[in-house]
């Protein structure tokens, strides 16, 4: 696909259990939106209230071990939030983690739902597509090692669910059985915000799935992406394997 449309898909022909999503893959700002810049300079650009980072290079070597399609945005998350509902109040952010974003400052409801059409609902229409199947959602995420003017954040590792446990108990439970991994529960974000990606495409449908957030200087690197992908595949699989075996009740 072109680099100028809203989504990309990889390995697309795989037509196993899974999904493999990345909503915050990309810090682009569409050429069409003040003239490409939100008005941030580049360090802010290149952190993590732009996108999340190496959760993209992280979702395409997980997709290659698990022969997975890869769906991932491209779009900032500061263009609009493809992880929000079209009703929440964080859909377009105008300050993030200490930085003001100046071509969202004066952006009113004509200009949100023009983002919306743009961007935010053709991925979502992409989502739904490849969800179509049933797969298992594994949807792949990092957070910055620490926000401004908060604590440092100990883990290494999060894994985030709402109501449906069933495949985050097996892969927290793999995860912790390690012993070399701090591993968050529900951190360092609560795992339910209606209307979501999650919400939207799996607990809605009953489809199985799970959020999983990276510390992002753990994930720089191709090198760093793929050795979590080489630890992540097996112990998903694994998982998997369990919960068809010996299937929990929702919730």
């Amino acid at each position: 696909m072109s680099d100028e449309y809203p989504f990309s898909i990889t390995g697309p022909e795989h037509k196993g259990p899974w999904l493999i999503t990345c909503d915050h893959a990309a810090n682009r700002v569409p050429p069409e939106i003040n003239n490409g810049s939100l008005g941030l300079p580049a360090d802010d650009m290149n952190r993590h209230i732009a996108y999340d980072v190496g959760a993209k290079g992280l979702s395409l070597a997980l997709g290659r071990h698990l022969k997975a399609p890869v769906l991932c945005s491209n779009f900032s998350r500061l263009v609009i939030d493809p992880n929000r509902g079209e009703d929440d109040p964080t859909l377009l952010m105008k300050l993030y983690d200490g930085s003001l974003i100046p071509a969202n400052r004066n952006a009113d409801a004509v200009e949100i739902t023009r983002r919306l059409e743009a961007y935010h609902r053709p991925y979502h229409a992409a989502y739904a597509k490849l969800a179509a199947s049933d797969p298992a959602i594994v949807a792949i995420h990092s957070f910055t090692p620490q926000l401004v003017g908060r604590p440092k954040r100990p883990w290494d590792i999060g894994i985030l669910f709402a109501a449906d446990r069933r495949l985050a108990d097996p892969v927290i439970a793999r995860l912790q059985a390690r012993g070399d991994l701090t591993v968050g529960i529900n951190e360092p974000y609560d795992g339910h915000l209606p209307g979501d990606s999650i919400d939207r495409h799996a607990l809605r449908q009953g489809r199985l799935n799970i959020l999983i957030e990276v510390r992002n200087d753990l994930i720089e690197t191709s090198k760093d992406q793929e050795v979590w992908a080489a630890l992540l595949a097996p112990l998903l699989q694994s998982a998997l394997a369990e919960v068809q075996s010996h299937p929990p009740s929702q919730g």
